[in-house]
């Protein structure tokens, strides 16, 4: 399969310009995606563009990943109902120095390589260029009739918020940062999430106008979940590339819990295994659901990538002690192994409340596990509460010191899968 086959086996091209896969065929393309430094690190919303320009490199071509230093200050309006906030300069260049170091996880920047990756700053052209200057040499380009248009922003004009001139100039900014990198690295090719295709084209445009030139763009399907939630979130909330954010057990375990459905997707999307070897797994699950052969192989992988061996024995480990020893009393479990589970929340409560003896529902709220006496009474009276192991379904049942482990720490389980770690102090 030729790159482009092979993408859209995996799932990952949505619409594709005229003439990209002969593009593609033909010679070394150089190609880029746009990355937005929001925060200091990217989640796994960011894994499918990162993993497109892995395979384009793969595949022989180079890829540069951009960071919107300038673009950043701005905002994209594509996807959003109202006007995000702006970022000040220093938090601006924390995120990018931030990402930067991601991407550089990922793609091979070795400069002896004829295709190595590359990192830009549209900060870094974006900041000579006057006001006047970019109205007379590109906004004169495309005409307002064009930018209207385009579905993000005739999304917002019919929403409540409206939009603002600073965003709607961004389709434009992200146009002239195509025509750059086609003007200074013969960069022929964008790619993005299908929500990015107005701000795609408006680039392969302005080449057109301004140079007489052509180039090509395709987008990939946004990540969706089949029960309807958002991807990438879960109630703690973003699953991040950063360790420091979400721990790889954390991580490991958000792809562990996928459904049949998302999990048949997403090991095309996130894995780089091969057809033959997703055919094959796919089998063996098919014929013992209940081993969860996809979802393991899918974890494996992409935690391994991501994160590491090291950090995916240390995820399975913990899952090990968590889940698949749940027979074993909690007394059983080391301080050690309390101190190392990754991704359990630690609460604090006083010692001397413990010593006088607590409702359990008392407990639950004051020490933070959750968030208030009702809905601590209701998870108790619903089944949902266990406390070092054990069911806990009565609501005067008391939690004093006898039940600290190694006279710290008390373990609480809400529902089936999340843990606490309260520690008396």
């Amino acid at each position: 399969m030729n790159l482009v086959e092979e993408l859209r086996w995996r799932g990952m091209i949505q619409d594709i310009m005229p003439g990209t896969e002969d593009q593609l065929n033909r010679e070394l393309t150089t190609g880029y995606i746009g990355f937005d430094p929001t925060a200091d690190s990217l989640h796994i919303g960011s894994l499918v563009p990162i993993l497109l320009l892995v395979h384009l490199q793969r595949a022989g071509h180079k890829p540069i990943a951009l960071i919107g230093g300038a673009t950043g200050m701005v905002g994209d309006p594509s996807g959003k109902s109202e006007e995000r906030n702006l970022l000040s300069e220093e938090v601006l260049q924390a995120n990018i120095n931030g990402v930067r170091k991601q991407l550089e996880q990922f793609l091979d920047f070795s400069p002896e390589k004829n295709n190595a990756a590359e990192l830009v700053n549209n900060y870094d052209w974006f900041k000579n260029i006057g006001f006047i200057d970019f109205l007379r040499d590109t906004g004169k380009h495309i005409t307002v009739n064009y930018m209207m248009a385009k579905e993000s922003v005739k999304k917002r004009l019919d929403g409540e918020t409206g939009i603002s001139y600073t965003e709607f100039a961004y389709q434009l900014m992200q146009g002239y940062d195509f025509y750059w990198l086609y003007q200074h690295k013969n960069c022929k090719l964008q790619m993005g999430g299908s929500d990015q295709w107005g701000n795609m084209t408006t680039g392969t445009e302005l080449i057109r106008r301004k140079v007489s030139g052509q180039a090509f763009v395709f987008t990939t399907p946004l990540v969706t979940k089949a029960d309807g939630g958002k991807f990438g979130k879960t109630e703690s909330g973003n699953i991040w590339l950063s360790p420091e954010k979400t721990s790889p057990y954390q991580f490991y375990q958000f792809w562990l819990n996928a459904g049949d459905t998302d999990a048949q997707k997403w090991i095309r999307l996130f894995t780089f295994l091969d057809r033959s070897i997703i055919e094959s797994i796919e089998k063996a699950h098919a014929e013992n659901p209940s081993q969860r052969v996809l979802q393991k192989r899918l974890a494996e992988e992409i935690t391994t990538y991501v994160h590491g061996a090291d950090a995916l024995c240390s995820a399975q480990l913990t899952t090990e002690k968590l889940f698949a020893q749940q027979s074993a009393p909690a007394e059983s479990l080391s301080r050690a192994d309390l101190l190392a589970i990754e991704g359990v929340l630690t609460c604090p409560i006083s010692r001397d409340q413990l010593a006088q003896g607590l409702d359990v529902v008392s407990f639950l709220a004051n020490s933070g596990v959750l968030p208030s006496k009702g809905e601590a009474r209701k998870l108790v009276q619903a089944g949902g509460i266990s406390i070092n192991r054990k069911k806990i379904d009565q609501v005067d049942a008391r939690v004093d010191t006898t039940l600290l482990l190694h006279n710290e720490f008390i373990l609480v389980q809400k529902g089936k899968k999340t843990y606490f770690l309260v520690q008396a102090n």
